[in-house]
């Protein structure tokens, strides 16, 4: 994979034949159709239902309306070239109580999309839980509950039992960080809760979820792989005092550790587990047998890098690089070259894809911040496969516009604008850049 000159003059990187070159999209924030053929209401539509949560009073009722357009946007992605396509079911399209008798035209939605990305030799990559918790399931808890995790568990054998024909690659869950940070904590995400004690149940339950979810696909037989989606940073001193160091540990231990270890190694990692007090809720959540659930066998590793995590000798957080027009987004492509390495060296050497990697640009069309933000991102994963990294695939965040959850429509992540009021689909010309780049396979 070293570098060739292209027709241009240019040197490029050329990534390993097959590499699974996608893009992904998660269903509140592109399918719309929320009250439509049976699917039942989620946290998310409640939360973005009540006044003043998401900016401009949006919410994710019509979206890009991919529910009544699936035929075209499943023709837009082969015309890209997209080799594997990262989407997630809505729990409620399916159950629409969360639990009980599957709803046939949710279902069918979803079968149709993967045959619809099979017909054009597109991979699927399943999500089953980016973050739309079932309101019926939230109103007796939702991941409160440590009943939920099963609830988790049965759903996601019914999608393996109706899809695992059809889907190679599985992911249980996105970003339980951000859960338990920002909806949670924050509570600035569904269900909008502020209550850290009671968020690190709810991390322990999702991660348990996880766990009797691989479970259940195991138990299924089935031929295709599992793992999970996980949003990790990369935590580096402010500056090179003693202070600083110690404070990127710790930072480390919540930002990544204490979602890596237990999925990867089977234990929460002693210096995060310290910090939670004698009679914190989490410690009474953690039953005897939860790790070893946890720690069930993952095939593979997704992850969302969207950038670096600095902090000072307080613990403060401070940007070091620039940011993309989301303000917390630390733009260092470096860092997604230390973080796959790091993780191959302190966690073996497990597959990996990389399930989200993107930028919010202001420029509505001629996005070249976001080509080069793409290209240097993409130049820093061709050097962590050159180091031994297992890395497979490659999707971007995210294919078109979309619903950006509390920031509603007035953020534009995808390489494909969305005409809102008339859903027309326009590349950009980072769409453009990409189908070249997926063309020649490298950059």
């Amino acid at each position: 994979m070293k570098p060739v000159q292209n027709p241009s003059g240019a040197p490029e990187l050329r990534f390993p034949e097959g590499f699974g070159w996608g893009a992904a999209t998660s269903a509140y924030q592109i399918e719309g159709a929320a009250n439509e053929d049976g699917r039942g209401p989620s946290v998310w539509d409640v939360f973005s239902h009540r006044p003043g949560r998401v900016r401009e009073g949006a919410t994710g009722d019509v979206a890009a309306d991919h529910y009544h357009r699936l035929t075209g946007d499943l023709d837009l992605m082969r015309d890209l070239g997209l080799r594997s396509y990262r989407f997630s079911i809505a729990w409620p399209r399916v159950l629409p109580t969360g639990r009980g008798t599957v709803n046939a035209k949710g279902l069918d939605f979803y079968s149709r999309l993967a045959d619809g990305l099979l017909e054009r030799g597109i991979a699927p990559v399943v999500t089953l839980f980016h973050w739309d918790t079932p309101q019926a399931l939230q109103e007796l808890g939702g991941w409160e509950n440590r009943d939920c995790a099963k609830w988790f568990a049965d759903y996601a054998h019914t999608m393996f039992t109706a899809l695992g024909d059809r889907v190679p690659t599985w992911l249980t869950l996105n970003e339980p960080k951000t859960v338990v940070d920002v909806g949670y904590t924050a509570g600035t995400h569904a269900p909008g809760k502020q209550d850290r004690q009671l968020a690190n149940v709810v991390g322990h339950h999702l991660l348990l979820g996880h766990g009797l979810a691989v479970q259940a696909f195991r138990g299924t037989a089935g031929k295709g792989r599992i793992g999970a989606a996980l949003s990790l940073s990369p935590t580096y001193p402010a500056d090179d005092s003693a202070a600083a160091r110690l404070q990127a540990t710790r930072a480390d231990a919540e930002e990544n550790r204490r979602w890596l270890d237990p999925l990867l190694l089977g234990r929460y990692p002693a210096d995060w587990l310290a910090t939670q007090p004698a009679d914190a809720p989490l410690r009474a959540a953690i039953k005897d047998g939860d790790a070893a659930v946890i720690g069930a066998r993952n095939d593979l590793l997704g992850v969302n890098y969207y950038g670096t995590t600095h902090v000072t000798g307080t613990g403060s957080r401070v940007m070091l690089h620039p940011t993309s027009q989301a303000t917390w987004q630390e733009i260092d492509p470096n860092g997604l070259f230390d973080l796959l390495t790091r993780i191959k060296r302190d966690y073996g050497d497990l597959p990996l894809t990389i399930t989200e990697n993107g930028m919010a640009t202001t420029n509505p069309m001629q996005d070249q911040d976001r080509v080069t933000f793409l290209r240097d991102h993409l130049a820093a994963a061709h050097r962590a496969i050159q180091a031994g990294v297992r890395l497979e695939s490659y999707h971007l965040w995210s294919l078109m516009d979309n619903f950006e959850w509390a920031e509603g429509y007035t953020q534009r992540w995808g390489i494909v604008h969305v005409d809102f009021a008339t859903q027309k689909r326009t590349h950009k010309a980072s769409a453009d850049w990409y189908r070249t780049v997926i063309a020649r396979n490298g950059v």
